[in-house]
């Protein structure tokens, strides 16, 4: 089976090793694949795998060999699911494997909002402690997380590892899920959606992007926060209305915004969050140790070895392909 990867830099910029994906068949890797190359690259090919490439019903309908999609990441919405139900195509997805990462990125951003590590590093760079008329200075206020309140939207994999890091750390955890969550951390007390951005310190958002809940974070719910406040999105971009949040941060409604993920990436340059108040961005990197890239490799490779042998291993569209 002919194998495609329609963008795989990300994944392997050049530190790991695509060897036990080519031993599966013949491999065309990608870094990148513009639009419209999309549907050149991937024709007669059985097996294609992407990360950020889109596979619409219109170019999944020009793929009449396509057996299998791999996407390289937690998050399928790149891929019309649908339509590939429709073809019998199985879609594959690869959980779990940045969850210690993505944690860690969620507590750098909260850190740099509480500590100013990199602000205060600077300044004594610059000689502002050395002329110090005393054996310490601080520029910005410094928060102190025990007892503070973290409020977390979305308690799957990774808003579970939030909330027990958070507990550890001595905070109080409130949370929301839209439906009943399978397992909810010892002194997590489930709440509805108001309430979290209304009592939080933090909010901090871990739910996949749906067909309902794009930029379900508007000004309604920003004004409910406290002028305290911090909101930390690590999970998709366009569950904020990009506008609404520059226009709260610059008007003082919340205290900041640590932010990993845009609507759009690369974001325009006239991006509104780009230069608003107190907002710190980092390029979707939350993901991208390369611990979490090799699970992410090692998963990816397993999908597709248990798909050709029959077996359905994180395919997200069971029911549809088994009919």
């Amino acid at each position: 089976m002919r194998i495609v990867v329609l963008d795989g830099y990300t994944l392997n910029p050049g530190d790991l090793s695509w060897s036990e994906l080519q031993a599966l068949g013949p491999c065309e890797i990608y870094e990148r694949t513009p639009m419209a190359e999309t549907l050149q690259r991937a024709q007669d090919a059985e097996i294609v795998l992407t990360n950020k490439t889109v596979l619409n019903e219109e170019i999944i309908a020009q793929l009449p060999t396509l057996k299998y999609i791999g996407v390289l990441a937690t998050g399928y919405n790149v891929v019309d699911v649908d339509a590939a139900s429709r073809r019998y195509i199985a879609v594959t997805n690869v959980p779990e494997y940045s969850t210690a990462s993505v944690t860690q990125m969620v507590f750098a951003h909260l850190f740099n909002f509480c500590n100013h590590v990199a602000d205060h590093s600077a300044s004594v760079r610059a000689g502002a402690w050395s002329r110090s008329k005393d054996f310490c200075f601080w520029e910005t206020p410094l928060v102190e997380l025990h007892g503070k309140t973290m409020g977390i939207i979305g308690l799957g994999r990774i808003g579970f590892a939030v909330a027990t890091a958070a507990k550890a750390f001595g905070m109080e955890v409130i949370a929301y899920n839209p439906s009943t969550p399978r397992r909810v951390p010892e002194g997590v007390t489930l709440t509805d959606l108001q309430s979290v951005f209304k009592k939080s310190d933090v909010v901090s958002l871990h739910c996949p992007l749906t067909k309902t809940n794009a930029r379900f974070v508007n000004a309604g719910l920003l004004a409910q926060m406290k002028a305290s406040a911090f909101l930390i999105n690590t999970s998709r971009g366009p569950l904020i209305d990009e506008d609404e949040l520059a226009k709260a941060l610059n008007e003082g409604q919340l205290a900041g915004a640590g932010l990993d993920v845009l609507t759009k990436e690369p974001p325009d340059p006239s991006c509104p969050l780009l230069n608003a108040k107190n907002c710190y961005i980092t390029p979707h990197i939350a993901w991208a140790t390369r611990d979490a890239r090799a699970r992410l490799m090692r998963t990816a490779v397993d999908n597709l070895k248990a798909f050709l042998k029959g077996d359905t291993i994180n395919v997200v569209n069971t029911a549809a392909i088994s009919k």
